[in-house]
């Protein structure tokens, strides 16, 4: 049996591998489209001896297929976003808590006690919807940094912007966290005040800027550089910061800024080779973004995202866009 205790508490590179084959070996037993998936590939229990050899299950099966590894209730149901008739994931999750735990251990490990911060959130396309993961938790943190001026802020950017000036100004310590275009929104609104605003605007000292991705075709898509200079001379601030996160993954990995993204202890990432989607590459080179995340114990902890990435020593990453079909040539396994 495996307890939330053994995940949270990793603290070295053999202790995750060793809970990531226990991990394996339980939701080959337990789960069954998992373990179908690793029949196809001529894996299981006993010849699966190392990371590398787990097979990754693609991203696209919790589109199309109830993906668990345990029989108990359902509690919640998280959801992609999507356009009408298009179809959307759905992570079926069984105990909220282990959610709960890995975010707020991770912003933990990563930021500090969130009661040193005001938490605003500028996320309006996912307030539109329900089952949005990103929502659970960003009004969880809203809730514990008991904060009397957090909260979530939809389209009154006039509202936001003079509650970011009067925290900063205070002293305040700000994380404003927004969808990419959203945010660009933001930075419109200032650069349309009038002159005197313009000349006195200074920028945020004590706010810390972080996107969550996502132009939810509100906007052209931009590549990340383009994105953050834009974002940094409009709030005047050094660096942006990002959080990676997904509907089908339990964690997430942030980063304090240059698109170099860290995971909590208990999260890692390979890079599989786009012509063989059974092979890693080396550091430094490009390839498919196949994800642990051993917060995942109830669905399925090994999963090959449709991201593009390349990774780089101590386990740090950099997300470099996403997959077209003809980068998934040479990878059927993707799309069994």
């Amino acid at each position: 049996m495996i307890h939330s205790n053994d995940i949270f508490t990793i603290a070295s590179k053999k202790e995750f591998e060793k809970i990531a084959l226990k991990v394996f070996r339980f939701q080959f037993d337990n789960n069954i489209v998992y373990q179908e998936f690793c029949q196809l590939l001529n894996k299981n229990k006993e010849n699966v001896k190392s990371l590398t050899e787990i097979p990754f299950l693609p991203i696209q099966f919790f589109k199309s297929h109830k993906v668990l590894s345990s029989k108990d209730v359902i509690q919640t149901t998280f959801t992609s976003s999507g356009t009408t008739g298009m179809q959307t994931s759905k992570h079926l999750v069984t105990d909220i808590s282990l959610y709960e735990e890995s975010y707020r251990s991770a912003f933990s490990e990563f930021y500090g006690n969130i009661e040193d911060y005001c938490v605003l959130a500028l996320l309006p396309s996912y307030l539109d919807r329900e089952g949005s993961s990103l929502i659970h938790m960003v009004d969880d943190l809203i809730q514990k940094s008991n904060h009397i001026d957090s909260g979530f802020y939809l389209n009154n950017y006039e509202h936001l912007l003079a509650k970011l000036m009067q925290l900063d100004a205070m002293g305040e310590n700000v994380l404003l966290i927004g969808v990419s275009y959203a945010l660009l929104d933001l930075v419109d609104a200032i650069n349309k005040k009038e002159h005197s605003f313009l000349e006195a605007w200074k920028g945020l000292k004590n706010t810390i800027i972080m996107e969550t991705g996502g132009m939810k075709g509100k906007r052209k898509e931009m590549i990340r550089e383009e994105l953050h200079e834009i974002l940094c001379q409009g709030f005047g601030v050094p660096v942006i910061h990002s959080e990676y996160g997904m509907t089908e993954l339990l964690s997430q990995a942030y980063s304090l800024g240059n698109g170099i993204f860290e995971c909590p202890n208990w999260m890692q990432i390979l890079i599989r080779d786009t012509e063989d989607a059974l092979s890693y590459v080396n550091e430094g080179k490009t390839g498919g973004i196949n994800i642990i995340d051993l917060a995942n114990i109830n669905s399925c902890s090994f999963i090959a995202t449709q991201d593009l990435g390349k990774k780089y020593p101590n386990h740090s990453f950099e997300v470099l866009g996403r997959f077209d079909n003809s980068d998934i040539r040479g990878c059927n396994l993707m799309v069994i």
